[in-house]
Order: C-alpha cells, then structure tokens, then sequence
C-alpha cells in the first residue's frame, strides 16, 4: 500500500484485498471481539465468591464488573478518536495490549482495589468493538458490510456467554479465581497476533490532538452518577453524599458539554450524539446495553442462590451459569450470522426493535416465572434470539448515516452509551439487592421481590429500546 500526505491529513491507498483475506481478517476481528466481551463477564459467576473471599457486600464485589463498563464508556470515545487520526489496527492492538496486561494484574491480585484497577484496565479493551467495525467500512466491499458489521457486533454476547461457561468449568475444579484471568490473557495474546497478520490499516486518517479535557470530565460525571447509584441504600437516598453526587453528575455534564461545543476538536461531537438520526439509535443502544450488562449479572446470582435456605433461587453452581448460558450463546451465534440478510430487506431500525423485544420477553419472563430450570431455559432463549439480532442491527444503525471518515468515532459513540447503559444498570440493580435483603446469620442476601423488580426493570429499559428503534424506522424511512 502507498501513503501520501495531502495537508494534516494521511490519505493511506490499500491493496484490494483477496476474498480469502477478507475472511481471515473477519476471524481476527470476531476472535478478539470475543475476547473483549469475554472479560466483560468472566467475573460474573464469581461475584458469590468474591463477596466472601474479598469481605465485601453486593454493592461492592458489583464494581468489579462496573469498574470494567465505567472504563470502557470513557476510552471507548478516546481511542476511536485516535483510531480516526492515527489509524484503527494500532488502536485495536493497543486495546488488546491493556486487555492482556489488566488480565495479569487481576491473575496477580488479592484484594478488592486491585481487582478493581485490573477491571478498568480490562475494560478499556471496549473499545476494540468500534474501532473493528471502523475497519470493516475501511476495508469490506459494500455488498458485504452489513454482514461482516452483523457478524462482528453478534460477537459481544457470544463472548459473553463463552465467558460465563469458562469460568464456569475452571470454579468447578477450583475455588482460586486467577485461573479465569490467565485465560483471558492468552486468549488475548492469540487475538492480537491474528489482529497483527491479518487486518490491514487502511482509511483516512486526520490530524489534530486528543481531547483528554473531554475525557476527563466523562470520566467524573459517570463516576458521580454511578457512585449516587451504586451507594445510595446505604448513604441513604436523601443524603448530603448521595445529593452531592447527583448534584456534581449534573454540574459536570454541563460542563462537559460547555466544553465540548467549544474545542477544535472534541472527544464527543454532539452532532453524532444527539443529531436527527444519532439520538435515537445511541438511547436505543443505550437501553439495550442497559437491558444486556445487567442481565448478565442478574441471572448469574439468582441462579446460585440456595433455595433451601432462602427460599427462592435454583441453587445452582457457577457451572450452572455458564450451562443455561448455552442456548443463549447458540442462538446469538445464529442470527449474528444472519441478521444481515433480515436487516437489508427490513433496514437495521425495524431489525433492532424485533431484537430488543425478544430481549424484553426474556427479562419478562423472568419477572412473573423464575422458580424451574426451565423457566431460564426458555429466558436464556428468548435472550439469545434477542441481542443476537439485536447489536448485529445496531452495529449497523449506528454508522450508516456517517460518512466513512467518521464511522470510528460514530461507531465509538454508539459503544459508550451502550456500556454507559450498562453500568447504569449494574449500580441500579445493584442498588435494588441491597435495598430489600433478608439476614441469614452473618450474611444479608436480597429478597425474591427485590429480583422480579430488576429483572422487571431491565425488561422495560428492552422494551423501550424496541420503542426508541421503531421510532426511528418511521421517522428515517429506508434507513
């Protein structure tokens, strides 16, 4: 390939690449997607265990998968910025990079603050779903974009699922959860050198410098909100600490957004946040990521509750977890495959409002049926079908409307409110379980309701991004 400089921007021309190394870079992106989503849920099965092992409580032991999502939400922005200026492979690499080198440091750790600073470390590598989808528009013919988008996007759940499974089988054998880590390691090891032969580094690239102003105040405001959140049963919701933080969340958006209409070059340009077609596609991802992430965690804990002591649960282990994950995982596999061909005949909205309703049906379910195996057969089911087609169709929704120099930061933006939506949830469910608890002993556990109003939460934040993607059908016909 050849590189020519046209003023502050590195205009790069590819080689046409052979059908055989589309599909070979299409592996590697889906590989290290997997990876990425994998860790995002390979502590799930574990947060039980690490209430005990780590003497910490539900609101606690939560931000081991909160610090993750809340890292992500701000890099997510920052490194597809950068995949825009310096080119999207180095940005993926350097994503994979951290994720390997936060998987040691949790292999390695034994406290709850280190675990916690591996999380964020781990989550950084979000923002690898963006920045691959970036490369796809850079490098797929169009006939075969919304496929490969489709197939890329499907892997977030799959991942997640396998990691469920994963971790699963490793505490079957053993109480020590480093082994979980170390997988993720070398699973991430193996999905950069794929990265590194296959995907090739292609696009326009602009100039220009980062917007860490920008990210730094995303990063507070997230952190005041979820903190008010996560803490409030416990601060009590009436406060001076709860108030305040709700009060700085607020503060700090405005500012954020003061600063952000006023720089050369923002981490968020509000156009692709908030313009005619971007807003109802990033509350649609929004609420879908809200409805995903907290699901995750939800079902993983109520599967391993012991029903003989508290009377509700399946008393289930954390193999268990990662076994009724396997419908789900099936099933979102299939119509990752094969959304693409349901979203050209219909168009990606009207393909994201099936998926999010089906995902709602799944956390319904749960809220009037949860006392038999199969009723999480038949959830994990509906799950499955439901993110399965729906992130493959917002994979695409989010970027169509862009032009391809900007489907990174596009995609990016659609990526962080996503797994924003999702760390909301965490601290909102999270929120709830500590709220209505039972004593058993020395140990508070949450009640039956305190589920069915989660799982019922979650169920209405699907419904409404089916709501929102159905909106935006009959509004931007054809799109």
């Amino acid at each position: 390939m050849t590189t020519t400089a046209v003023g502050q921007v590195d205009v790069t021309k590819p080689v046409e690449p052979s059908k055989a190394h589309l599909g070979l870079t299409l592996l590697a992106l889906c590989a290290a997607g997997l990876v990425v989503s994998l860790q995002q849920t390979v502590v799930i099965p574990l947060l039980p265990r690490f209430i005990t092992q780590l003497h910490t409580d539900v609101a606690g032991v939560t931000w081991l998968f909160t610090a993750a999502l809340l890292s992500g939400a701000v890099a997510t922005p920052l490194l597809s910025r950068f995949g825009d200026m310096y080119g999207k492979k180095p940005m993926v690499m350097v994503t994979m990079g951290v994720l390997v080198v936060g998987s040691v440091v949790c292999a390695f750790a034994t406290t709850l603050p280190v675990y916690i600073i591996g999380r964020a470390l781990q989550g950084i590598s979000s923002a690898m779903i963006p920045l691959a989808i970036g490369i796809i528009r850079d490098t797929f013919p169009r006939e075969r974009l919304v496929r490969a988008i489709g197939v890329v996007s499907g892997t977030m759940g799959v991942g997640g699922t396998i990691g469920l499974l994963a971790t699963g089988v490793i505490a079957d054998h053993t109480t020590n959860p480093h082994p979980v880590f170390w997988l993720t390691a070398g699973l991430g090891v193996i999905a950069t050198v794929l990265i590194q032969v296959s995907a090739q580094n292609n696009g326009v690239r602009h100039g220009g410098k980062p917007d860490f102003i920008g990210a730094a105040l995303l990063a507070a405001l997230l952190i005041c909100l979820l903190l008010g959140i996560s803490e409030g049963p416990r601060w009590g919701w009436g406060s001076a600490s709860v108030i305040g933080m709700f009060a700085a969340a607020a503060v700090l958006t405005a500012v954020w957004v003061f600063v952000e209409l006023r720089v050369e070059q923002p981490l968020v340009r509000l156009q692709l946040l908030v313009g005619p077609q971007s807003l109802s596609a990033n509350v649609a991802s929004a609420l879908l990521g809200f409805s995903m992430f907290g699901a995750f965690s939800l079902v993983s804990n109520f599967i391993q509750t012991p029903a003989d002591k508290v009377g509700y649960g399946l008393s289930g282990t954390v193999l268990s977890v990662g076994l009724y994950g396997i419908p789900s995982a099936a099933l979102m596999t299939f119509f990752s495959f094969n959304t693409g061909r349901i979203s050209a005949k219909i168009g990606p909205a009207y393909t994201l409002a099936i998926g999010a309703t089906f995902a709602g049906l799944s956390m319904g379910w749960l809220a009037f049926s949860h006392g038999h195996g199969y009723d999480m057969v038949i959830a994990n089911a509906l799950q499955g079908i439901g993110f399965g087609i729906g992130y493959a169709a917002l994979g695409t929704l989010a970027v169509q409307h862009v032009p391809m120099s900007e489907s990174g930061i596009a995609s990016g933006i659609n990526s962080l409110v996503r797994t924003a939506g999702g760390s909301i949830a965490g601290a909102i469910t999270g929120s709830i379980l500590t709220a209505h608890v039972l004593k058993l002993g020395a140990h508070a556990v949450p009640t039956e309701g305190a589920y069915v109003a989660s799982f019922a939460t979650l169920a209405v934040g699907a419904f409404g991004a089916a709501a929102v993607a159905l909106g935006h059908g009959l509004r931007h016909k054809g799109n």
